[in-house]
């Protein structure tokens, strides 16, 4: 790929989520692997499913469907993130790939959804098709939660 086009598009790693497509910026992504056993935690938020240990460390685990509102259900493969200065894993259904999005396909959450997912979804756009939402990794579990799912580690 020629340094231009670099620049003009963005790597992720693409995840469904129930029935959407979901991008994550490869340069967050840390690792994909099967879920592993999750302890829940007294009064994590909903959308937390509780920690995990992975490679030796408790991790939070954020469940991308109850972030999207959805019931709960059996996720497929967990997604280990750099999330600002922290880790945590994401509980999608399925990883899919590596993908170079085009910046250009690429909008902003429509003013009238803003306050529906601006926290978590950093733009949307189409992908082969379908509506693709890219995640703001570093927003899926505010640093302000942190301490009352892990404590102050």
């Amino acid at each position: 790929m020629c340094p231009a086009a670099e620049r003009d598009s963005d790597t992720s790693l693409i995840c469904r989520v129930r029935k959407r497509l979901c991008a994550l910026p490869l340069e967050h992504v840390i690792e994909t692997l099967r879920p592993l056993p999750v302890e829940p935690v007294a009064g994590a938020p909903a959308f937390v499913r509780g920690l995990s240990v992975i490679r030796g460390m408790p991790l939070p685990v954020v469940d991308a469907a109850r972030l999207f509102g959805d019931e709960d259900a059996q996720p497929e493969r967990f997604v280990t993130l750099v999330a600002g200065t922290r880790r945590i894993a994401l509980a999608v259904d399925s990883v899919l790939g590596v993908r170079s999005i085009s910046r250009d396909a690429l909008h902003a959450l429509p003013p009238l959804l803003h306050e529906a997912g601006d926290d978590v979804i950093a733009s949307i756009g189409l992908l082969d098709a379908e509506l693709l939402l890219v995640l703001r990794s570093a927003r899926l579990l505010p640093a302000e939660l942190f301490p009352a799912v892990i404590g102050d580690a």
